[in-house]
């Protein structure tokens, strides 16, 4: 058999079409945008502002935002004329497999699996970490850590993790969530994205007041100016090293796509979204960048004590004096968002074994479908044991970089798509259409390679060893057992 054979458009069309087997169609397009917006507004927000601004950016980390979400926005709109036209969950992999075949399809459903299952067990491991934080430490050094972690008190005594309990009770919650059904897990998420996003806005409409408008002078950090004189670290190319800082924070909008074949009208309700919860969380970025830059000047989080995972409540309470309730306030916004971020996660990879395994590349235990709620709830059960045994028994700093190296892969190849599609398919009707192809999608390609590049060796170098891997499987397994290629 070919190693590119490639679906065709009408028989993806046809499955699509089949909604007594496949998926339930249940999302409508209120639902997509507030996915989008679950997974994208997580820790980002609150952790990848404060370090862009007070390593590089300064007060134009608003700057940042706006370059990072024009990168976005190029792979986005490849993303929504594919969602439009292919409503089949699967996303980057199924798009490659029509465009590309099937060789780089099950590369790119290899690679969406750094994205979603790490991604998923890194941010249940920080979510942990800040319930801890929120109940004062009460939960026992052993019983919130790995096997591999270690600290030794004051008093000389050195603890050692056994595993970590609540990273594995909220995957176990979300993933049962995720079998009884993909509308409750919508509505769900609707409620975590409101609580989140009305504190993001109460600390926006609050702190507005308290904004120093010396603080966001001068705007654009200086040359030689003390502390940032190498050249990545002020003035335009600070704005751009911020804006690859800040641009993971915009991950997640592509596990919209994921839903596709359970949206109720994917070719209007996919773009809308794709792009709208991109628009939505583009505006709150900004915003909330401005506000918190004002509030404290940019220096102070240098300062580890200040400039790390506590930057926004360290603001509030230093700068905001009779709101220091809004600090606890944002605690609890940030590990909302870390569930909603682990809910479209799970969600999202479960989707992709679904798919890949009805074309005969997973085992068929993947595609099983529930008799009663009809989710695949097998693929639910093996992802919160692969996921969950990351999570409960590995630090979540070995994740490191590698979910959003597949990201970028994942972003690459649908821009690359989107270009060979319009050639292959050139009549077929395109619900959304991205708009100047090629120029669109060439730029998409290039961003998302950039970021690559400037991503750590080690992290690059593990993605390949992950990439071996999964050929291995792939021609030990998949290849043998493809349905499409069986057919040839």
């Amino acid at each position: 058999m070919s190693l590119f054979v490639k679906k065709t458009l009408s028989s993806l069309l046809a499955q699509a079409a089949d909604s007594e087997k496949g998926l339930k169609k249940t999302l409508g397009a209120v639902n997509l945008v507030a996915l989008g917006i679950g997974a994208i507004i997580g820790a980002g927000l609150f952790v990848r502002t404060a370090a862009a601004a007070g390593g590089h950016a300064g007060n134009a980390v608003t700057l940042s935002f706006i370059v990072a979400a024009i990168g976005c926005a190029f792979a986005g709109l490849c993303y929504a004329e594919f969602a439009s036209m292919i409503p089949i969950a699967g996303s980057a992999y199924t798009y490659a497999y029509a465009t590309m075949g099937e060789l780089v399809a099950w590369i790119i459903g290899w690679a969406l699996i750094l994205e979603y299952a790490l991604g998923a067990a890194t941010v249940s491991i920080a979510w942990s970490e800040y319930l801890n934080k929120l109940l004062g430490g009460g939960i026992p050094y052993e019983w919130c850590h790995s096997p591999f972690e270690s600290v030794t008190l004051a008093s000389g005594v050195t603890l050692t993790g056994i595993m970590n309990a609540p990273a594995l009770l909220i995957l176990l919650i979300l993933s049962l969530l995720l079998i009884k059904g993909t509308q409750e897990s919508a509505m769900v998420n609707a409620v975590i994205v409101f609580i989140k996003v009305a504190i993001v806005l109460v600390f926006i409409a609050l702190g507005w007041g308290f904004i120093n408008p010396a603080n966001h002078t001068p705007y654009i950090i200086p040359e030689n100016t003390p502390g940032y004189e190498g050249f990545w670290n002020h003035g335009f190319p600070g704005i751009i090293t911020g804006a690859g800082i800040v641009f993971f924070a915009f991950i997640g909008f592509d596990a919209v796509s994921t839903a596709a074949q359970e949206a109720k009208n994917p070719k209007r309700d996919m773009p809308i979204g794709i792009l709208g919860s991109l628009v939505v969380c583009t505006i709150l970025y900004i915003l909330f960048s401005h506000v918190l830059t004002g509030v404290a000047p940019f220096r102070d989080f240098i300062d580890p004590a200040k400039g790390k995972e506590a930057s926004v409540a360290y603001a509030i309470s230093a700068y905001m004096p009779g709101y220091e309730w809004l600090a606890t306030a944002v605690t609890v916004a940030i590990l909302a968002g870390f569930s909603s971020v682990i809910l479209v996660m799970l969600m999202g990879q479960s989707r992709v074994f679904y798919t890949m395994s009805t074309d005969g590349l997973l085992p068929k235990a993947f595609s099983d479908l529930h008799p009663k709620f009809r989710t695949p709830y097998k693929s639910n059960m093996i992802l919160f044991l692969f996921v969950g045994a990351f999570a409960a028994f590995v630090p979540g700093s070995v994740a490191g970089d590698l979910t959003s190296i597949g990201t970028l892969f994942a972003f690459i190849l649908v821009c690359i798509g989107v270009i060979l599609m319009r050639k292959s398919d050139p009549t077929t009707p395109r619900p959304f259409r991205t708009p100047l192809v090629p120029l669109v999608p060439i730029l998409g390609v290039i961003v998302c390679a950039a970021m690559i590049v400037g991503l750590p060796r080690d992290t690059q170098l593990s993605a390949l060893a992950w990439m071996v891997f999964g050929l291995l499987v792939y021609f030990g397994y998949s290849k043998k057992n493809s349905k499409l290629g069986n057919m040839k």
